[in-house]
Formats: C-alpha cells, sequence, structure tokens
C-alpha cells in the first residue's frame, strides 16, 4: 500500500513557502525552498507557487544563473495587515465586522489593542 501525502488547505502551501523565505537571511532558489520545506512536491509546484508570489507582488525575485532566487518583499504583519483591510473591504457593516473581531480576541490582545488606540489618539 503507498502512503499518500497530506492535502493541503487553500493557501496553505503559499504559506508555507512565504514562512520559508521570510526565515531566510538571502534569496533562494526553488530547490532551496524544497529543502527547507522538507517535502517530496515536485520541483514544478515549488516554483509555481514562487511565479504566484512573485505576480502577487509578495516576492521578488533575482536573476541567479540561468533560474531566478526568491525573497519575500512584504513581511508577515503587512501581509496581515493588507488581508485584514481586504475583509474590511468586503462588508457593508465595518463596524459590526470590527465589534465582532474585538470580542472575539483573548483579554490580553483586547488589553494589546486598547494601548495601541490609545497611543493614537490625538492630544
Amino acid at each position: 500500500m503507498t502512503k499518500r501525502a497530506r492535502r493541503r488547505g487553500d493557501g496553505e502551501l503559499e504559506s508555507d513557502v512565504l514562512t520559508t523565505l521570510w526565515a531566510a537571511d538571502t534569496a533562494l532558489t526553488p530547490a532551496e525552498v524544497s529543502d527547507a520545506l522538507a517535502t517530496d512536491l515536485a520541483y514544478t509546484t515549488i516554483m509555481t507557487v514562487l511565479t504566484r508570489l512573485w505576480k502577487k507582488g509578495l516576492a521578488e525575485r533575482v536573476q541567479q544563473g540561468r533560474g531566478y532566487a526568491y525573497r519575500a518583499i512584504v513581511s508577515e504583519t503587512e501581509l496581515a495587515t493588507q488581508r485584514l483591510n481586504d475583509t474590511l473591504d468586503t462588508v457593508t457593516d465595518r463596524g459590526s465586522l470590527l465589534a465582532g473581531f474585538v470580542d472575539s480576541l483573548s483579554g490580553d490582545d483586547q488589553q494589546r489593542l486598547r494601548a495601541i488606540l490609545d497611543r493614537l489618539e490625538p492630544t
């Protein structure tokens, strides 16, 4: 009986590749990304994900020999912020979405948010 690879959820491989790029000190080739992921995915699969990240403006590619190496150009925080803003843009009642989000936060995270908002308050 052959062992079947676990199917990743939507966006999970892209997220794993971005995490690998964020952890690197330098641009990585598709082979280096594949090695870092310790996966048996085909080289072309990794190459496709890296190309998509480049086309989305999340990574840059630099010529390395006959191919390219890739480096993340947005931080994890910047990407998460962009995604939160994209989600806010999908609803008509932003206040309800924000209230629901804040209500779902732990007490510690609510205190962090309050401290941030207090810092932003005009004096």
